[in-house]
């Protein structure tokens, strides 16, 4: 199985939300959600969460995974159980940006979410 796209790379200057991605053949499994940031301006903040449906409408009131508040480019990883909550069909990102010392300049981040099923590479490796 190939790495799911939870949220193509994009730049965002404000507070927002992705698309609802339909994951109902990831039920029941362990998943690694990566956050990749490439690029960022000084002095802001990028915090994304990942939510959960079963009708890709209603999102509930928590999400079902959150990467810790970022600063810098890079590549960051969390687990996301699924094992526990069979009745989520549907995942999408949002995100919070925030600048600070120059509120007339608008935060930007380029960033992009994946998912794929724990031990995928692993198991690509040994069977290669």
């Amino acid at each position: 199985m190939l790495p799911i796209s939870l949220l193509e790379e994009d730049i965002v200057r404000a507070d927002g939300a992705g698309p609802a991605i339909d994951a109902s053949h990831e039920t029941g499994r362990l998943l690694v959600l990566t956050l990749g940031i490439t690029r960022i301006i000084e002095q802001e903040s990028l915090e994304v969460s990942i939510w959960g449906s079963s009708d890709g409408t209603s999102w509930g009131s928590r999400p079902l995974a959150s990467f810790p508040q970022k600063f810098y480019c890079g590549l960051y990883s969390v687990l996301l159980n699924l094992v526990s909550k069979p009745d989520v069909r549907f995942l999408r990102t949002q995100w919070k940006v925030t600048r600070w010392s120059r509120p007339d300049t608008a935060p930007m981040f380029s960033f992009y979410v994946t998912a794929e099923e724990s031990g995928r590479r692993v198991h690509s490796v040994a069977v290669a």
